[in-house]
């Protein structure tokens, strides 16, 4: 199968929202809505297949001027397996490593992923301001239990 990852255009915006919210419901993503995706889509990349249909998603979140938090990791059922995350994983580092942010983070329950993908493991107390963001969006979030908080440092 022929992937590309590109950066997400405008009418991508429902298969984004429909891949990324497929597992929110079970706690893997945070639900995002058409507002959020519009207001973000310079941070969206997205895995393609050979018909320009979208297999994957991730994104970039800036919590300031040096952190920035890779979000809304979604690879299709389908697609699993593959080695699609982790290229997106590296995509997401790539556009972070350009924007000059010094330290990428991410909470998730894929540890091996994440590990493989040069990441390490750091308490999600090293980023207080995603906490805060936490309890205003779904308290839950934090509640969950197995999600880790990773990070991975950029070379500018």
């Amino acid at each position: 199968m022929t992937t590309r990852i590109t950066v997400a255009h405008e009418t991508d915006i429902p298969s984004l929202l429909s891949l990324n919210n497929r597992y929110a419901g079970s706690g893997l993503t945070l639900a995002r809505t058409p507002d959020f995706a519009a207001n973000h889509l310079g941070d969206y990349r997205v895995l393609r297949d050979a018909n320009g249909g979208i297999l994957g998603c991730v994104a970039l979140d800036e919590y300031s001027p040096s952190v920035a938090e890779l979000i809304s990791l979604a690879v299709a059922a389908e697609a699993h397996g593959l080695g699609h995350g982790r290229a997106l994983i590296e995509a997401a580092v790539a556009l972070a490593a350009r924007r000059g942010y010094a330290t990428l983070f991410a909470v998730s329950y894929s540890d091996d992923l994440f590990l493989h993908c040069g990441f390490d493991r750091v308490p999600l107390s090293t980023y207080p301001e995603k906490i805060a963001r936490y309890q205003q969006v779904d308290r839950t979030e934090i509640e969950v239990g197995e999600k880790h908080c990773f990070a991975r440092p950029l070379v500018p």
